[in-house]
């Protein structure tokens, strides 16, 4: 699992922008991260052609630098298509830069789509020496409708089971549903706040979670004289913690280090999660309270809580402070 852990933060970046180059090969922030380049809603229909070159040129850009600094840290790529056709097509003309892709996000996952997805990223790794993995993101109007929800999501996840080897990440997007409703939330504000966006993500997260990583939904604020906007993006990760989802989309570099902060797993939580995983056959007991004698550990309640965290410090670091 610690793969699918390890997308943390998703950098969105439309395909026709050569700025995500720039900031990958200056090494602007200090990882983990991942970046996808999108070649669906953030761009015009007639701008796609040129998109794709566009990635052809970036990729190829930065696998020159790789092979010249063996050492430059190299985020997660993945390319968000438009269309199930475009995955085997844009792996066959990346090349041997192809072994920098790790996969490829797939929008509006939807019954209309899913199989031909599947397909093709079956095909894809039919023909790849390593894994190449799909990041199905739901979003679509099936799932914003009441009536019949239950059953769509329950035949998307029969759809993503079928393929759970190179599913690595379930993704929501979040500024789709809020459209939906017309709504969007003010800085102060997390999307947990509206009551019929938070009941889908509540869906989305009963059914998948339990065997998937579910990632956020998007916070468009990243930038303010206050920091406002990272007061409220640190009240929505806790939330997104608490409720199960982790990593999330992000739509700006600054955003990056606020997402991975929240990813870094206390001390308290590691000093807990330590002790369940390592709690002695011979003690009769499956439950006490924890070393600062603030809270109860369970053995057969708590042990799928520590491997996550155990998994998170691994990957994202322990913070000293809560």
């Amino acid at each position: 699992m610690k793969p699918a852990y390890s997308v943390g933060a998703l950098l969105y970046a439309p395909a026709t922008n050569d700025k995500i180059v720039r900031f990958i090969l200056q090494q602007s922030v200090e990882g983990p991260y991942s970046a996808s380049l999108c070649l669906e809603d953030s761009i015009s229909d007639s701008s796609v052609s040129g998109a794709e070159l566009n990635i052809l040129k970036d990729f190829a850009e930065i696998s020159r630098a790789l092979d010249k600094n063996p050492e430059m840290y190299l985020p997660r790529l993945f390319i968000r298509v438009r269309r199930p056709e475009q995955i085997p097509d844009l792996y066959r003309r990346l090349g041997d830069s192809a072994r920098l892709l790790t996969g490829f996000v797939a929008p509006k996952y939807s019954p209309a789509c899913s199989e031909l997805y599947n397909r093709s990223i079956l095909e894809v790794n039919s023909h790849s020496p390593a894994p190449v993995y799909m990041m199905p993101t739901l979003e679509s109007g099936d799932i914003v409708r009441l009536q019949g929800r239950s059953d769509t999501l329950q035949y998307l996840r029969d759809q993503v089971d079928l393929i759970s080897d190179y599913i690595l990440n379930i993704r929501v997007g979040g500024n789709d549903i809020c459209s939906a409703f017309g709504v969007r939330r003010s800085v102060d504000e997390t999307i947990y706040d509206n009551l019929a966006v938070s009941r889908i993500l509540a869906d989305i997260l009963t059914v998948f979670a339990p065997d998937y990583v579910v990632s956020g939904p998007v916070w468009e604020y990243f930038s303010g004289d206050d920091d406002q906007w990272k007061r409220g993006l640190r009240r929505e990760l806790k939330l997104d913690r608490l409720n199960g989802f982790i990593g999330k989309t992000v739509i700006h570099p600054n955003q990056i280090p606020v997402v991975n902060e929240s990813l870094r797993v206390s001390r308290k939580d590691y000093d807990d999660a330590v002790s369940i995983l390592n709690w002695s056959p011979e003690n009769c007991d499956l439950v006490e309270k924890n070393r600062s004698g603030e809270r109860m550990n369970e053995v057969r309640v708590h042990t799928r809580w520590a491997q996550k965290i155990m998994t998170l410090a691994d990957v994202y670091g322990i913070a000293e402070q809560d």
